[in-house]
């Protein structure tokens, strides 16, 4: 790699890794709030581990919270992921579920209702100009490779594939900030008996089923998102033999570095809503505010006002006004307005504009109380659901408004250009 370039690592999870399983469950019982009962206050707590699920928070509102209604939610939740096989150690139909949820706090309602922010704290947007969605490019590769997994997995083109999953790409960059070239991929993935084969007195992943997964999986994921990033050969790399002779633009690609990958789900891992904070936004660009989304309804602004700041950044980079766009909002609990909005461009920003006159547009666009937006974003639906999966940024603007550019010609007007 020359000197003047620099790598750069972000990782995805599936939808069948433990702490996505608990997202989804969680989301799955806000929905179903928001669906009867669009003003419910949500925070939604779920634990799963071998055979058992735990959900516990606190929720007001006038949805159906008994237990046969949470029990289906769960189950029905699960089921959707993948998880049908009892023989696995966690399925949808055999796991026990307990339901712990109770009233919010009326010393929390006391603020929340009269408009102010459901917490205090700090939340990130992030924006650049790398993808044609404005993400970072190795954490929207790393998404796109988990949500294909699911896809070759759930059509039964990969039959062997199981739902737990992580990928993680490499990019290697110019001192400029622009991308180079894919330098590293590793895909981990659950497995059935079928792909294992003797290595010793062990069972091993075979290397069949690992040129399958880069035959139908990574190189077309790869080839559909940035064609012009591929610069060299896709090379296997076999655990416990020496790397092989590489090209200066090969790809080195790890596929099941453990050799095997039987035991996972939450059955493997303990999973917990929450835990995925880095996956769940830019992949490690940019700062994190450190609140979670999943479970928590819009007047929560760890989740709200973090979609907002997604927004404005976004806005920006699509204007033209900058090719990299980092937003910070805080908030105190029962106060409506942001305590202070934050921008940086990292030099990015046109010669007409200041860090100072953008944070002006950005109040003269936006509406950044809780209740502007959860309006501006019309936050009080039932989308939360598929939100816990593949990433809550890079996602069809058609489903997810934050995604939108719609600002974004007002913006441009507004600086001149």
């Amino acid at each position: 790699m020359s000197a003047d370039r620099y790598l750069f690592t972000s990782e995805s999870v599936s939808m069948g890794h433990p702490d996505k399983v608990s997202d989804q469950i969680s989301d799955a019982i806000l929905d179903h709030c928001l669906r009867a009962d669009p003003k419910s206050r949500v925070a939604c707590e779920t634990l799963v581990t071998t055979d058992l699920v735990v959900v516990a928070g606190e929720i007001t509102t006038s949805a159906d919270l008994s237990y046969p209604v949470v029990e289906k939610l769960v189950r029905d939740t699960i089921r959707e992921i993948g998880y049908t096989d009892p023989k696995i150690g966690f399925a949808a139909d055999t796991c026990t579920i307990h339901s712990y949820l109770h009233a919010q706090s009326a010393d929390i309602a006391q603020g929340v209702d009269v408009g102010g922010a459901g917490d205090q704290g700090m939340m990130f947007g992030f924006a650049c100009n790398e993808t044609q969605d404005l993400m970072p490019l190795p954490i929207q590769l790393s998404h796109r490779l988990v949500e294909n997994h699911a896809k070759l997995r759930r059509s039964g083109k990969l039959p062997f594939l199981r739902p737990d999953a992580k990928s993680q790409v490499t990019v290697e960059y110019h001192a400029d900030g622009t991308p180079h070239r894919i330098h590293t991929i590793v895909l981990s993935t659950q497995h059935d008996e079928s792909v294992l084969v003797k290595k010793g007195s062990s069972d091993a992943f075979s290397h069949e089923a690992r040129q399958q997964i880069i035959d139908h999986l990574i190189r077309p994921t790869i080839e559909a998102e940035h064609l012009n990033l591929l610069k060299g050969n896709l090379v296997m790399m076999k655990p416990d033999e020496p790397t092989p002779a590489m090209g200066e633009h090969d790809i080195f690609v790890y596929i099941n570095p453990t050799g095997v990958f039987l035991i996972g789900g939450p059955h493997g891992d303990c999973g917990l809503t929450g835990r995925k904070i880095i996956v769940d936004t830019y992949g490690g660009r940019g700062r994190h505010g450190g609140g979670a989304f999943s479970g928590k309804d819009p007047t929560k602004v760890d989740r709200s006002a973090a979609y907002i700041a997604r927004y404005i950044a976004k806005n920006i980079v699509a204007a033209g006004l900058a090719t990299q766009c980092e937003v910070q909002l805080s908030y105190a609990i029962g106060h409506p307005d942001p305590l202070n909005i934050w921008v940086n461009t990292s030099g990015t920003l046109i010669p007409t504009l200041t860090e100072s006159k953008l944070v002006d547009l950005i109040r003269k666009h936006f509406q950044l109380t809780p209740k502007g937006i959860i309006e501006s974003l019309d936050l009080r639906r039932p989308i939360y659901h598929n939100s816990a999966r593949h990433g809550h940024f890079g996602r069809p603007a058609s489903e997810f408004s934050w995604e939108k550019t719609d600002k974004a010609a007002a913006l441009k007007a507004d600086a001149g250009l």
